[in-house]
């Protein structure tokens, strides 16, 4: 694995995209800092720049690094969640302004995948994740479900974990300052 976290840092670090296996479903990702590395993700996927990416942490005092005065709720739901669990949080920072949402936004998720939770403690910063699937289609169950325009449009394909069937999606709780807690998906 520590060959596999070598050759995905380098990538990330010179902008590039990458498909990675998650704790949920496979993912398209860059460095959250990199503006360009972004709209490549965007281009890829055929999606509106105005629906926001998720990205991924690899503990709450990253989390805390990213978010600006994380709710309290917060904590009490990722301690409760039995699934993996985004959530929407108010004024982000640090990361590439087409991440954050035009409501001043950003999903994020701690992760709890070993591959890359590493990943993201190298690179020092949030990852970006979104599923690899091209905008409107069906999100991919395993690697052999991803559409070969997502396959040959990233820089490179993570090779660890292409056999095993993946999980499902996580939820995504918006959790605001103002309106309190909304379930987005279960």
């Amino acid at each position: 694995m520590r060959e596999e976290i070598e050759k995905t840092l380098e990538v990330l670090k010179r902008g590039g995209i990458i498909l990675y296996p998650t704790d949920t479903v496979w993912g398209i990702g860059c460095d959250s800092g990199n503006e360009s590395a972004v709209k490549k993700i965007y281009k890829l996927k055929q999606r509106d720049d105005s629906k926001a990416l998720i990205c991924l942490v690899n503990n709450y005092g990253m989390l805390e690094r990213h978010v600006d005065n994380v709710p309290k709720m917060a904590y009490t739901i990722l301690d409760i969640a039995d699934k993996p669990t985004t959530i929407i949080y108010d004024n982000p920072a640090g990361i590439a302004e087409n991440l954050v949402a035009e409501d001043n936004t950003l999903a994020i998720r701690i992760v709890d995948h070993d591959f890359c939770t590493k990943l993201v403690r190298y690179l020092g910063r949030p990852l970006v994740s979104t599923s690899a699937n091209l905008a409107g289609k069906p999100t991919p169950k395993s690697f052999k479900e991803i559409d070969d325009a997502i396959i040959k449009g990233v820089d490179y394909v993570v090779n660890l974990h292409q056999q095993k069937n993946g999980g499902n999606p996580s939820t995504i709780i918006k959790l605001s300052n103002s309106s309190g807690v909304k379930i987005i998906r279960e």
